[in-house]
């Protein structure tokens, strides 16, 4: 099992020193969060709230995903970052695939694209996407990201996007994985078939061994059971070093988590006690997992 370290809604000028504290503490990746803004008012639910509600405010930080992977990769030797999930509905993917390929370079192959389509409407019609068919769009968005990072000379002719031959250079040093996002039968089928892995939101665990299960059966029906599958989740109901050894016998890769929540630390706490957490969980935790004590 591997551990991910959340650094979601941290004050930016804390990300490059936690990316630091959890490369030494025995963390294989950092997880970026992806919010284009705040806006006064939406016109749908958040689906992972049970009230709908967003948990945070308009003055709560995020940093772009990609420019903050760079940014610690700059720092960092050998943990890997990806975004859990990067909102591709609103955006553009020939645009995404020059950002990706750039963060993978600069980064020597340390970076994973976790995809979502995203669920408030104002991001996407305030950046010039169709909310309407929106999982149709998303689905061509992720062969189109596929098709340029794999690098040659490609093109490609969709319902939504279309374009002649191009190569972006350099490839990538390695293939970067996709994770895609989502609870929803939709979603679930789309990772299915497109991802290289799945990552959750919050979850419960009873909730969690049901999806995980319905993952392995529609990766039968793609003809995909032996490809290597990722299933990354934040469980809200199973912590500690047992905890964590549940999640793994239901199917669990990667375990998402912010150490110093355990801690009673708030996201905007302070850089030292949050990298005091870091590494009194790596030893307590992800050692004791490793070794099975």
């Amino acid at each position: 099992m591997k551990f991910s370290l959340s650094v979601a809604m941290s004050p930016l000028d804390q990300l490059t020193e936690l990316a630091v504290a959890a490369e030494e503490s025995g963390f294989s990746s950092v997880v970026l969060p992806d919010s284009l803004f705040y806006s006064e008012e939406v016109s749908a639910d958040y689906p992972y709230t049970p009230d709908g509600n967003r948990f945070w405010n308009e003055e709560t930080p995020w940093a772009d995903p990609l420019v903050a992977a760079a940014a610690m990769g700059a720092v960092t030797t050998n943990i890997e970052f990806y975004t859990s999930v990067l909102k591709l509905g609103s955006r553009n993917p020939v645009l995404l695939a020059r950002q990706v390929n750039s963060v993978a370079a600069l980064t020597g192959g340390r970076f994973g694209l976790g995809l979502g389509v995203g669920w408030s409407p104002e991001e996407f019609e305030w950046c010039g996407a169709p909310y309407a068919r929106r999982g149709a769009r998303v689905n061509e968005a992720i062969e189109v990201l596929r098709l340029i990072l794999d690098g040659g000379m490609v093109e490609y002719h969709g319902e939504f996007f279309d374009f002649g031959k191009l190569r972006m250079s350099p490839t990538p040093p390695s293939r970067v994985p996709f994770y895609i996002g989502g609870h929803t039968e939709v979603a679930l089928r789309r990772a299915a078939k497109y991802g290289d892995g799945w990552s959750s939101a919050m979850m419960k665990f009873d909730d969690l061994r049901s999806t995980i299960s319905r993952l392995r059966e529609l990766l039968t029906e793609a003809g995909r059971a032996d490809v290597p599958f990722e299933y990354q989740a934040v469980c809200i109901d199973r912590f500690g070093v047992d905890g964590y050894r549940q999640q793994a016998e239901i199917g669990v890769t990667d375990v998402i988590t912010m150490p110093w929540m355990f801690d009673g630390i708030g996201f905007d706490g302070e850089l030292s006690a949050k990298k005091d957490s870091i590494r009194k969980f790596g030893a307590e935790v992800i050692a004791a997992v490793g070794e099975g004590r």
